[in-house]
């Protein structure tokens, strides 16, 4: 994104190290993502959203080997380069592969540590950081390549997952729950009517044991009456109390709960199969323990 930019290449660095310090890692199977192909983009986003960005690729390394700027700014926050036109391709096929993998049942779950994010791309717009939505994509790829009848979207990230719900709104084989601090950024996360979302806006300041408490009143219903076959999570951390993007006061050890009832879900109704996707969390260390945190739960270390 750009010099002091907070959705930088440290955050994946911070994760690495914090795996591998903790021994946590050695516990975990790792595997490389292939890309995504435009037809599997295309399952969540128009034809005309993928063809733009990869004309602005192809356009911004033209005029880089003639002197031209290294960015396009998408947005005051979103910038692109030469390089993240294959990257959020790589991404999307993190979550594709390890849908696949889930799937065949040669990994009961899998946490995806992608950039760039995704729950912000909307099906014709990029924005927020997020240029393909990849929660979106692999949870389409499971129902219309993999058959699947039921799936649901988790969102704990502390922005609304606007770009998730504006792909997915409507559809009831999917079932979006989620929570998220409001009002911020975006705009307009607590107005769908839609029938097959359940978005719980919290105040700024919330601690963790409020929304457990939401989270037993408000998703855990929903979920049990949709029997999911396959839960995605759209994985953000910067609802955590040292996440300066954010002003909500969760810490590791609420991360450790959600993902545990997220995965008695799981365990119910869906063979156990999840596929977790990094979103947002800025602070390193915060998101490194919080990462951390989620992992040992679907890794039951």
């Amino acid at each position: 994104m750009g010099e002091g930019h907070p959705e930088c290449p440290a955050r994946l660095d911070a994760i690495e190290d914090r795996l591998l310090v903790t021994g946590v890692g050695d516990a975990l199977q790792r595997r490389e993502p292939t890309p995504a192909s435009l037809d599997e983009i295309e399952l969540a986003h128009g034809r005309m959203h993928v063809a733009a960005l990869r004309g602005l690729s192809a356009q911004l390394r033209e005029d880089m080997q003639a002197g031209g700027p290294a960015h396009v700014q998408i947005d005051p926050d979103t910038a692109l380069n030469v390089h993240t036109w294959d990257a959020a391709l790589r991404a999307a096929g993190a979550a594709l592969d390890a849908t696949d993998a889930v799937l065949a049942g040669e990994l009961e779950n899998a946490f995806c540590a992608v950039r760039p994010p995704g729950h912000h791309a909307c099906r014709d717009k990029a924005m927020g950081f997020c240029f393909f939505n990849n929660v979106a994509i692999a949870a389409k790829y499971a129902l219309e390549r993999h058959g699947l009848q039921r799936v649901a979207i988790v969102d704990f990230d502390v922005h609304h997952g606007n770009g998730t719900e504006d792909i997915v709104a409507g559809d009831e084989r999917i079932l979006m729950v989620s929570f998220f601090q409001h009002p911020f950024y975006p705009e307009g996360g607590a107005r769908s009517s839609a029938a097959n979302l359940v978005n719980v806006p919290v105040p700024a300041y919330t601690r963790g044991m409020a929304v457990r408490e939401l989270i037993e009143l408000m998703w855990l219903p929903r979920l049990e009456a949709h029997r999911p076959e396959m839960i995605f999570i759209s994985a953000g951390f910067d609802a955590h109390r040292d996440d300066d993007l954010g002003q909500m006061g969760l810490v590791e050890q609420d991360y450790t709960w959600i993902t545990s009832r997220i995965k008695d879900v799981a365990r119910r109704f869906a063979k156990g199969r999840i596929v977790s996707c990094l979103e947002g969390g800025y602070n390193l260390d915060a998101l490194a323990r919080s990462v951390e945190a989620h992992v040992r739960v679907l890794a039951d270390l």
